[in-house]
């Protein structure tokens, strides 16, 4: 068995270096820097443990997956995610890249096997939606001179992770303004994920634009769930069932508001006479719902298309002006809200 012991010399570190210091071959330093699986894991852990300490990071190579992108979603089941690849397909056609799409199945940091396959790729970069990679993951990719981006609502990704987003604050603070213009005073919110931040950034809109017309927030009225209509015809059904129901609900995304306009049918009420509802993103499908939706326009394909832009860019070594881009939101108004009832 060999016996690990600390190689120095001058210059930067070498793969000989790491492998001398953990008491490995050359070849299982490079299996483990191209995403072989055939390493144990405690080996792997030592080999990356003395990568970052000495920063390694290879040298003169270009990725051998040059032709494509990786596109990787949280979760892949929704509307929401075709506008972000409706965005992005058409930036990387013209560049003449092709796109690889994958999924974590709802988890926002990628397994390890996953971050394994990608490396043993080498793909031109990697676009992550929705989800992030621990430090140490950065650092593998950085290893590999693998660019990455990523395409996030939450509007606080460390400076140092080029991201692509837009402003959530904003959104709740236009959406509940324009409800508390047409005089409702019950008006809930039915946010995202409580530990997701753009859900937290949305709900703080929703409290600002409260304070800023002297107006209580009632605790039982803020919910959170995911971003689907099932949720928010839950919530609805909830809500719309107190004694003293809402007369309008602000909804965390359009798919919850189609479950919120369920719910008020269910129960006999009028969208938007006896319910005002307001979605957030402005799917193509807001606009032919019946009554068409009041929504927080997420310009969802820019973000994916401005993302794709900075990715190719870094990957062919240019540098990007700013590591943080936050796009405007904006109120779109139609027919599912209107003044509360007398």
């Amino acid at each position: 068995m060999a016996v690990p012991h600390p190689v120095a010399g001058p210059g930067p570190a070498t793969i000989a270096t790491i492998a001398g210091e953990v008491g490995v071959s050359i070849t299982t330093v490079s299996k483990v820097l191209n995403g072989r699986a055939d390493v144990a894991p405690q080996t792997r852990a030592r080999i990356e443990a003395s990568l970052e300490r000495h920063r390694y990071r290879r040298r003169g190579r270009r990725p051998t997956g040059a032709g494509q992108l990786e596109l990787v979603f949280h979760e892949l089941d929704s509307a929401w995610a075709m506008e972000i690849i409706h965005g992005v397909e058409p930036v990387a056609d013209g560049a003449g890249v092709g796109v690889v799409l994958s999924q974590l199945n709802g988890q926002h940091r990628p397994p390890q096997r996953w971050l394994d396959g990608v490396l043993a790729r080498r793909p031109l970069g990697v676009l992550f939606v929705l989800c992030h990679l621990t430090q140490a993951q950065q650092r593998q990719l950085q290893r590999q001179q693998i660019p990455f981006v990523v395409v996030d609502t939450d509007s606080a990704t460390s400076a140092s992770v080029p991201t692509v987003g837009s402003n959530n604050w904003n959104g709740g603070l236009l959406a509940t303004r324009h409800l508390l213009e047409l005089g409702h005073r019950r008006i809930a919110v039915i946010s995202g994920p409580e530990d997701v931040l753009c859900s937290q950034a949305r709900v703080a809109g929703f409290r600002s634009a409260h304070d800023e017309a002297g107006i209580p927030v009632d605790p039982q009225l803020v919910r959170y769930g995911k971003f689907a209509a099932h949720a928010g015809n839950e919530h609805a059904m909830q809500l719309l069932t107190l004694p003293d129901r809402p007369t309008a609900i602000f909804a965390g995304s359009d798919i919850q508001a189609m479950g919120v306009i369920r719910a008020a049918r269910r129960i006999g009420l009028r969208v938007p006479e006896d319910l005002s509802v307001i979605g957030y993103d402005n799917l193509p499908m807001a606009a032919w719902v019946d009554p068409a939706l009041t929504t927080v326009n997420q310009p969802l394909r820019n973000m994916a298309g401005t993302a794709t832009r900075m990715l190719l860019d870094l990957a062919a070594g240019a540098e990007v002006p700013s590591t943080r881009i936050d796009l405007v939101t904006e109120l779109v108004v139609r027919e599912s809200t209107a003044p509360p009832p007398a």
